[in-house]
């Protein structure tokens, strides 16, 4: 009888392992030939400013889709030979001419970009742009290029179309590609509450997803629809967008609640996009260069992540988590990336 339970325990062992080597063969196998190679910017940063950042290492990144976990296949730092970056300022014509001095530290920033960054300057209105200086690695001109806002209203506007027309208009290339809005994120062209979906402000990374509010019956009005449509279109074509808050004319500027929802945008399409979204409460930052200082170790401290992503049926923005076990940081990252089909080449969108 002892004889049988030995025998039918040393089964059991040899089936369980038989089952383990299983499992290790389909981990490798979901490695290799069940993924397709994808790319994205990360931003290596630390919880304190005054914190030195470490090098960040293939080991030190962990990437998840859904509950598996995905094998980095590059961590390349955007530096030297790969520190090309294309940085577009967009302002938005209805901010405050009050913003005036604070141009000279968005012109000081310009100037103060690497000779590997080329940058464009466009003004939102009428829900598109109007491009004030194409890319140019002259960031004097550039530089030149920064007016004041008009300070008035048009007939669209509407800072989330605006941005996504930048965005579709924009060539694909294999660099960084970044967008800095000055904004009060305020969607004029969407004032009606009944053309509005069920949004309310929400800030930070714990805060990503739209929530149902009552704004529906009481007729309140909620963050534009269009916010979510311009974040999807930055992380379907791999744009990381940056915010500053800058208040606006008319009514709704001065209205508190509009300028939160307005916040609420910008700084929704900023967190899922991967960047960063400065302001102080609805009133004017008593100046940028606090914040600019902030974006430019936020540019100086981002990595190509190369990794092999589990493809559908069809191409499409699939959610990823990327971070780190690392004490004391944290990565900063799209909320979702491009995955093409197995058959679809990675760098086709």
């Amino acid at each position: 009888m002892n004889s049988f339970r030995h025998l039918f325990a040393l089964l059991i062992i040899l089936t369980l392992r038989g089952s383990g080597a299983q499992i290790a063969s389909s981990q490798e196998n979901l490695s290799t030939s069940s993924t397709v190679q994808v790319h994205m910017v990360i931003t290596d940063e630390a919880l304190r400013d005054d914190s030195e950042l470490p090098i960040l290492r293939p080991e030190n990144v962990q990437v998840n889709q859904g509950k598996t976990s995905l094998k980095v296949d590059h961590l390349i730092p955007a530096r030297a030979d790969n520190a090309a970056l294309q940085l577009f300022i967009l302002i938005d014509d209805t901010c405050d001419t009050g913003i005036g001095n604070s141009l000279n530290d968005l012109r000081d920033f310009i100037n103060a970009q690497p000779a590997t960054t080329v940058v464009g300057v466009a003004y939102m209105s009428n829900a598109s742009i109007q491009i004030a200086q194409n890319f140019t690695a002259d960031h004097a001109a550039a530089a030149k290029a920064i007016r004041l806002p008009r300070g008035n209203l048009s007939a669209m506007d509407s800072p989330y179309l605006s941005l996504i027309s930048l965005i579709k208009g924009w060539p694909e290339q294999k660099v960084r590609r970044e967008v800095l809005m000055v904004s009060d994120g305020i969607d004029r062209l969407r004032t009606d509450p009944t053309a509005r979906a069920g949004y309310s402000p929400s800030y930070g990374r714990a805060t990503r997803a739209p929530m149902p509010t009552t704004s529906m019956s009481t007729g309140m009005s909620t963050i534009s629809p269009d916010a979510d449509t311009a974040s999807t279109t930055a992380q379907r074509y791999g744009v990381i967008v940056h915010g500053i808050y800058a208040t606006g004319v008319g009514r709704l500027g001065r209205n508190s609640w509009e300028a939160q929802l307005g916040q609420g945008g910008v700084g929704k399409i900023a967190d899922e996009s991967g960047g960063e979204y400065y302001s102080l409460g609805t009133q004017n930052l008593v100046s940028f260069k606090p914040y600019l200082d902030r974006l430019q170790r936020v540019l100086a401290n981002q990595y190509y992540l190369v990794f092999g992503a589990v493809p559908r049926n069809k191409a499409g923005l699939q959610r990823v988590r990327i971070s780190t076990e690392t004490p004391g940081f944290e990565i900063a990252a799209a909320d979702n990336v491009w995955v093409p089909t197995a058959n679809e080449p990675a760098a086709k969108k």
